[in-house]
């Protein structure tokens, strides 16, 4: 139940944790609502700034919502606010945001994750809540493993695009984090289908829940390299659980592409990146320079050197480069190549078996002080589990598999495209079996 009691407990955790980048003043007059959601800060909202989680979006407020927020506020859903997030979904640690660095629900030292680490916690700390984020390279993935709940990624066009700030056009994907499966099978269908406002989302085959036994599940065995020990240990019982108590075949398979597919998607995701931030420039949106006599270059360039993050300037720059006259073949195309490539080694994987599964991410949630360490490329290596389905456009969950010194580790698990149903049906059965931790939560 949404009161003023609930709200003041949720402004005292989001001082604590920064969660969210913005909240609702007051509970609604008009109790109609059923239930409550939350929006990753690059949906745009009427009612709340759009931000994206940069400094150059400041006081961007749409006229619109976009089509997942639109359909949640349709069934009834109380939008409370908009989540924490990196900048235009930059980063693998929730760090690049310029609104402040969520902190993880089980240990504020450690990171929620990226880039929609502020959805993650949302849904860890607020039982019955569903979260929206969006995923680009493993953005849902990631922060469901460090925050230990429920991660959805959605097949690419399941949900529409609509109204969302892109990241890599031919990578995003609306998806959902809550506490447990069966939320995200109450809420899927609500934002899932056509909109003829997105087209990749007109063409995709019907939304299903019917019983899926899984009878095999494939491990790729270029996964289990460079895995912590405690990741390892988890994900190796999680194997066993799925053998002896679910009945399920698990074999180790060969995906040789998967190693390749970390290069190839960061040359092609920050090349779109590079033209999609090309908007921002303080004219049409947000922050503005001071002079508008200066000439163009210097006007644009200035307010995008005083707004823009270090790390969307450091893409900003890699993708630009890779369009480049004289690059273009040697990398940009190449990158499509192996694209192609992944997509097929896992269709050939998943014609033998029902899913394929994985760690999630290869360590648990890191301190911030550890972060601070690493370079900018050992943090783009982090995400070398998440991003070949992303770049497939293949749909993933993350579930909670196991706990380490108190901290979540993720199983992720792969399925065919428009597979969500076959998704969902094995979580319901893997919460059977393996039971779920949580903070202290606010009802």
């Amino acid at each position: 139940m949404i009161n003023a009691a609930f709200l003041d407990r949720l402004k005292h955790l989001n001082k604590k944790h920064v969660i969210f980048s913005e909240l609702i003043d007051e509970v609604p007059s008009d109790p109609s609502f059923e239930f409550h959601f939350s929006a990753k800060d690059n949906l745009c909202t009427s009612d709340f700034q759009t931000r994206a989680g940069s400094k150059i979006l400041e006081g961007y407020r749409p006229p619109f919502d976009a089509t997942p927020v639109r359909r949640m506020r349709q069934a009834g859903g109380l939008l409370v606010g908009k989540t924490n997030m990196d900048e235009f979904g930059f980063g693998t640690f929730g760090t690049n945001s310029g609104h402040g660095v969520p902190r993880n629900p089980f240990d504020p030292d450690r990171s929620c994750g990226g880039s929609s680490g502020g959805a993650a916690a949302a849904a860890c700390f607020l039982d019955g809540h569903v979260a929206l984020g969006v995923s680009t390279g493993g953005s849902i993935s990631c922060p469901a493993s460090f925050c230990g709940v429920v991660g959805l990624t959605p097949t690419y066009g399941r949900v529409s695009r609509y109204g969302l700030v892109d990241y890599g056009n031919s990578l995003d994907k609306v998806g959902m984090f809550a506490r447990s499966s069966s939320t995200l099978k109450r809420y899927l269908p609500i934002i899932a289908g056509p909109d003829p406002m997105d087209p990749t989302s007109c063409s995709q085959s019907e939304l299903g829940f019917n019983p899926v036994k899984i009878e095999s599940i494939a491990v790729p065995k270029e996964a289990m390299e460079n895995i912590h020990s405690d990741v390892r240990i988890a994900f190796g019982e999680a194997l066993s659980i799925l053998k002896e108590c679910m009945s399920v075949k698990v074999k180790e398979v060969s995906i040789p592409s998967m190693k390749f597919a970390l290069p190839a998607y960061y040359v092609l995701a920050t090349s779109e990146a590079s033209t999609n931030l090309a908007r921002y420039c303080g004219m049409r949106f947000g922050a503005r320079g001071g002079d508008v006599t200066l000439h163009f270059d210097d006007f644009f360039s200035k307010v995008r050197s005083e707004h823009f993050g270090k790390e969307a300037k450091r893409r900003i720059l890699l993708g630009t480069y890779s369009r480049m006259v004289g690059f273009r073949n040697r990398y940009y195309l190449k990158a499509l190549a192996v694209r192609q490539t992944v997509m097929k080694d896992y269709d050939r994987a998943l014609k033998d078996h029902t899913l394929i599964a994985t760690p999630t991410m290869p360590f648990v949630s890191p301190r911030f002080t550890e972060i601070e360490r690493m370079r900018p490329i050992d943090m783009y290596r982090a995400d070398f589990l998440t991003v070949p389905p992303n770049l497939a456009g293949l749909p993933h969950i993350s579930v909670p598999c196991g706990y380490a010194d108190s901290m979540p580790i993720g199983m992720q698990l792969v399925a065919k495209h428009w597979a969500e149903g076959v998704l969902l049906g094995a979580a319901d059965c893997w919460e059977s079996t393996f039971q779920y931790r949580f903070p202290e939560a606010i009802m």
